[in-house]
């Protein structure tokens, strides 16, 4: 590109600033809707920002109670993705949770089966750790790690069968997110 050819490139990034980004930004805000609709926001806590023993490999590696706020009268069901963005091998997914009525508090300690009929209705995947269910904190020696809870309320349930993947979950839930929110606590060894 000579001088010229140079000189026309900044001349349009000058005229036209906001275009640069523009399909970027316009892929990103479909993303965030359905139907026409903006996707809501769900609250989601826990009780502690850093885990208890209990709740991790260290312990009783039970899932802990997960409190939800926000959920649209419209909701049919609540999926949930638990995930490790630290792991040394990249994210790692420690839980799959799908199906969930519509309820703003998940109950501790849901059992690991791929169908779960008590405390709560729902259906389960496959972890990181190849297994059933929720799969606690586990990370090496070092700095601690984050945990983020991915809360997602659902226009429907989900034709998926239970022992599916975070993957198979992540494209069934596509076009039927109508809020969604996360939590996020820490544990360190």
């Amino acid at each position: 590109m000579g001088r010229n050819g140079l000189i026309l490139v900044l001349i349009l990034v000058l005229l036209f600033p906001g275009c640069i980004g523009e399909e970027k930004t316009k892929r990103g805000k479909e993303v965030e809707k359905l139907a026409g609709t903006e996707v809501k926001k769900l609250r989601v806590t826990l009780d502690f920002d850093e885990f208890p023993r209990k709740y991790t490999c260290d312990g009783e590696d039970v899932s802990p109670r997960i409190r939800i706020s926000g959920i649209p009268e419209e909701a049919k069901s609540i999926a949930i993705i638990m995930d490790d963005p630290d792991a040394p091998i990249g994210v790692f997914t420690h839980w799959v949770i799908w199906n969930i009525p519509p309820m703003e508090e998940i109950p501790e300690g849901i059992p690991k089966d791929k169908i779960i009929s008590s405390p709560i209705k729902a259906y389960q995947g496959v972890n990181d750790f190849r297994r059933i269910g929720y799969g606690g904190p586990c990370p090496p020696p070092g700095k601690p790690h984050r945990y983020f809870f991915k809360v997602y309320a659902l226009d429907s349930t989900l034709d998926l069968p239970p022992g599916s993947t975070r993957n198979e979950l992540e494209e069934a839930i596509k076009n039927h997110v109508i809020a969604k929110g996360e939590a996020m606590a820490r544990y360190g060894r």
